[in-house]
């Protein structure tokens, strides 16, 4: 790539991000379906028609935000599994260390899972849903497990992911540290709370 070519290209990527961190900026304080792209454009300091060298509408650029957050989590979280020394509380406050250093964007993913446009709680729920099917895959290899139908994990883990997600949703709105570290440790006395009753249950049938 020639000095020209690479130049462009990191210009590209820094409007690409002006947009992004524009788009978050706003969606802060009216929500991302009140939003225009004329508005998206000027945070972004270019013109609306250059809007659509970086996304191809408003829904591409909702989707790229969920990608940033939701898939960058989850390949985080991969990471986390291969350590044979993460135990589960940790790998909850590693969740909410990503949230911390992202909040704008975890504000974000936050605010729209619920209350945001249909198509974009759905693309939220099914990033979420593979966060769901990667845990359902990590408890199937447990010989504890051996006993427990697909059914059993997947409700396990969705037990799991929305009880965590639901921790984030009111880490990201608490407004002092002490209130997020009392959210943070609540969670994760709930995940083990939820461990323990997985460790006593048993499918109807099985008893």
């Amino acid at each position: 790539m020639t000095e020209q070519a690479a130049t462009r290209t990191e210009r590209k990527e820094r409007t690409r991000a002006a947009i992004l961190d524009g788009t978050l900026a706003l969606a802060a304080e009216r929500g991302f379906a009140a939003l225009s792209l004329r508005e998206i454009a000027r945070s972004a300091g270019i013109v609306p028609t250059a809007f659509y060298r970086h996304f191809a509408s408003l829904d591409d650029l909702a989707a790229a935000l969920v990608d940033e957050g939701v898939t960058a989590l989850r390949l985080a979280l991969r990471q986390v599994r291969r350590r044979t020394d993460t135990g589960l509380a940790d790998t909850v406050r590693f969740v909410f260390d990503q949230a911390e250093a992202k909040h704008a964007l975890f504000g974000f993913l936050t605010r729209e899972r619920h209350g945001g446009s249909a198509a974009l709680r759905r693309n939220i729920a099914h990033e979420l849903q593979m966060i769901v099917r990667e845990l359902v895959t990590d408890m199937s290899r447990l010989p504890a497990l051996d006993d427990w139908t697909p059914r059993d994990l997947e409700i396990a883990a969705e037990l799991i992911v929305g009880t965590v997600a639901d921790g984030v949703a009111a880490d990201v709105a608490a407004q002092t540290p002490r209130e997020r570290l009392a959210i943070r440790e609540a969670t994760v006395q709930k995940i083990r709370l939820i461990a323990l009753g997985m460790d006593n249950w048993w499918s109807p049938g099985q008893r």
